[in-house]
């Protein structure tokens, strides 16, 4: 028999009626053996999600201020989740422990990831399903990053002693026993991890929105949806702000060759997005896959004649970066010019000494530092089989009245980053998608 995960994200669970609506999905289909939850999101446009109240919390309590009346709001959402499905389950105990462990400074990431928790023991129970804390299957290492070994070791032996079990997301443990959670949206990672450790025929993403489109809805209006694209347009689109799946998510399954399946909660019958290894297909009316991209990056320009005959002289200038703990995002160049491309926050507080740095390191004939830059990756596998499609880029940018800062191509040609101002993003992410979108 096949086996799925299944992962339901905030907006899913994020009332009664959602649970209602997840457990006939998941009972829908027998497959559907492993189910990782996030906490509860928002019901409605002014509602808080449990995470972001779990936080305030621990601000509350790290300023020496009373959260007395906000955790009661939080034991609201879950007890009245419980009364609304009729269950007869009394977490009471859960809710007050949790509590006494913040106001005794457990942790940021203690305090975050019980949303999850909690909404892991309620939906197993209201399943009938066994409960596996993430705690106990999902570590990380001193350093702070995934142990992927002993994870994937442990809980593989752990889920097949269950049948059917819930694995709330976004936390695991350090070796000191302490909770540590993934960044925002680590439930996808959580799940992608138990699909590998379940070795999944499939990993069924379910959130609220019928799969991937081909950009950003808030700037293009009735985007075109995707209705498959593979790991690498998908990690290069992630990467640029698409964000209807964590971005690391991708890597798990990846390697283990489970394809994923992006679903609508509230339309079930959709049949979504699919994140398969490689296929041969593509959509030939568009060419392009999809379009994403994001502001807030800086570029520093290097100028020195005879750059290209000088030994060493980017090694030297990444040098000056990895110093001071900074990764780059693009790095183009020419023959005596070097451009990179780094996040403008990771400049904060150190670009005169940068500055400096690269000027001992390399001694150029001019450097500066330009803010205001937004990156559009155009994405596609059939771009390189398609003539023009740079072009068709570049003339749609062009017609658009919007000057190109920056162009970057990889020698893959699954993806083009054009850099343009910020205040032309949204002009120019529009030009390409009505140029290869009629």
């Amino acid at each position: 028999m096949q086996v799925k995960v299944v992962k339901f994200g905030g907006s899913s669970l994020a009332d009664a009626e959602h649970f209602r609506q997840v457990a006939s999905i998941i009972k829908a289909d027998p497959a559907r053996r492993y189910v990782v939850p996030s906490a509860p999101g928002k019901r409605h446009k002014d509602d808080t999600k449990v995470t972001d109240m779990l936080y305030s919390c621990y601000e509350k309590i790290r300023n020496h201020e009373n959260i007395d009346e906000l955790y009661e709001q939080i034991k609201a959402r879950y007890n009245g989740i419980i009364a609304d499905l009729g269950m007869n389950f009394d977490i009471s105990g859960e809710l007050e422990y949790v509590k006494n462990a913040m106001m005794h400074r457990s942790g940021r990431d203690f305090a975050a990831s019980r949303g999850e928790y909690l909404n892991g023991l309620i939906l197993s129970k209201y399943l009938g399903y066994s409960f596996i804390d993430a705690e106990n299957v999902i570590f990380f290492k001193e350093n702070g990053s995934f142990d992927e070994e002993k994870t994937n070791r442990v809980l593989a032996e752990e889920l097949m002693q269950h049948k059917n079990a819930v694995i709330p997301g976004f936390y695991g443990v350090m070796p000191n026993g302490t909770i540590k959670t993934f960044s925002r949206g680590g439930s996808d990672i959580t799940g992608s991890i138990v699909a590998r450790a379940a070795q999944a025929d499939l990993y069924e993403n379910w959130t609220d929105v019928s799969g991937f489109m081909m950009a950003d809805p808030r700037i293009i209006e009735d985007p075109c949806a995707i209705q498959t694209i593979t790991y690498r347009e998908l990690r290069e689109l992630s990467y640029m702000g698409a964000t209807v799946l964590h971005e690391d998510a991708i890597f798990p399954v990846r390697y283990a060759g489970i394809p994923i399946n992006i679903r609508n909660t509230n339309e079930p019958t959709a049949q979504g997005t699919m994140i398969v290894a490689e296929t041969p297909d593509y959509d030939t009316d568009h060419v392009i896959t999809g379009i994403a991209g994001k502001k807030g990056f800086s570029v520093i320009t290097i100028e020195k004649d005879m750059m290209n005959s000088e030994i060493g002289f980017g090694r030297k200038v990444l040098e000056v970066l990895e110093e001071n703990e900074i990764s780059f995002e693009h790095l183009p160049s020419g023959v005596d010019n070097m451009s990179i491309v780094v996040a403008t926050g990771a400049l904060d507080g150190r670009r005169e000494k940068i500055l400096g740095a690269i000027n001992r390191m390399v001694r150029p004939d001019h450097i500066s530092i330009e803010d205001g830059l937004a990156l559009v990756a155009v994405v596609g596998r059939a771009m390189v089989k398609a003539k023009g499609t740079a072009a068709r880029v570049f003339d749609a940018i062009s017609n658009a009245d919007v000057n190109i800062r920056l162009i970057d191509q990889g020698s893959s040609e699954i993806s083009i980053i054009v850099g343009v101002e910020e205040s032309d993003f949204n002009t120019a992410l529009s030009a390409i998608y009505r140029e290869f979108v009629k």
